[in-house]
């Protein structure tokens, strides 16, 4: 009698979510997401030209209707591909934070901004900058999957956005999102079918179809044949001098500036300030050649 009185009694089992993410799945979406926040808090500065700071808060094992009632309305969630993943991410940021975002990309202040639907002026904005933290998020999970996240339709109302069913178990990160003056917290929503087989298998098991193979070999391809081709600015030079300002300044035309260079020393051909290879000049009918020597000796004396 006393141990059933101590004891914690019958714990509650929810077969919406019959599997939790372990502590090893948790820690390798932290450190991808963490890289994100990182990222996106440097591109947000950058781009915006205001001091700007994106920091995790957490990550939390939800079902689709929770993760929905407990997003404010109006707010900004986008729906995302991320092939070859099956499923669609969620994407959602405020409304305040996507107007001070707007308003500095147009030189303004920032500050206090209304809430309201954004024009057909300020959308195209607001999309060239998601794509571009989309890219961050490419980026941070390249230690977990390859994926290619494409931007999809925005919607104000996260009621009107049913990428998944109510009772279907997804994997919602926080952020913590500072431009300028303005705070607020932003998310991540991923459907857990479609993470935890590849954190189970740290990307191995991701499918990748024949049509993606055929694309990367005809990339590799086409890359490797652009840089075969590529024109590079190559120079021949002597060795550099020094000279005062006073003597620059001076100089007029028919003055002789004598190089330190000695004769019996090759020239240094150079890419970029950086010395590939050497060589002596020389001419070839009405054209000043060089010709390609071996390296001179160091002087070891």
């Amino acid at each position: 009698m006393g141990r059933r009185a101590g004891s914690s009694g019958p714990q509650p089992y929810d077969f919406r979510r019959p599997i939790k993410l372990s502590r090893e799945h948790i820690r390798m979406l932290q450190i991808s997401f963490e890289t994100y926040a990182r990222g996106c808090g440097t591109l947000l500065t950058t781009r915006l030209r205001a001091i700007s700071q994106v920091s995790l808060l957490a990550i939390e094992q939800l079902t689709y209707d929770e993760y929905v009632s407990q997003v404010s309305s109006p707010t900004l969630m986008s729906v995302v591909t991320v092939e070859p993943l099956t499923g669609s991410m969620l994407l959602e940021l405020p409304v305040t934070t996507a107007m001070t975002s707007i308003d500095h990309l147009l030189g303004g202040p920032g500050g206090t901004q209304p809430e309201r639907p954004l024009t057909d002026v300020e959308m195209p904005l607001l999309r060239g900058l998601l794509e571009k933290m989309l890219d961050e998020f490419r980026y941070a999970f390249e230690a977990i999957v390859e994926v290619r996240p494409k931007l999809g339709a925005i919607e104000y109302n996260p009621q009107f956005v049913r990428a998944l069913s109510p009772g279907d178990a997804v994997v919602v990160a926080s952020f913590e999102i500072k431009v300028g003056t303005d705070e607020s917290v932003g998310t991540i929503c991923l459907p857990f079918t479609t993470i935890l087989p590849v954190l189970n298998t740290d990307g191995e098991g991701v499918q990748v179809t024949e049509a993606d193979r055929v694309a990367r070999r005809v990339a590799h391809r086409n890359l490797t044949a652009g840089l075969a081709s590529a024109p590079i600015d190559v120079a021949v030079r002597f060795e550099p001098i020094r000279m005062r300002t006073d003597a620059i300044v001076d100089l007029r035309v028919g003055d002789v500036v004598t190089f330190g260079h000695p004769v019996s020393v090759p020239l240094a051909i150079t890419v970029n300030d950086t010395t590939f290879a050497h060589a002596v000049p020389g001419n070839q009918g009405s054209r000043l050649t060089c010709l390609v020597v071996p390296p001179p000796k160091e002087n070891l004396a």
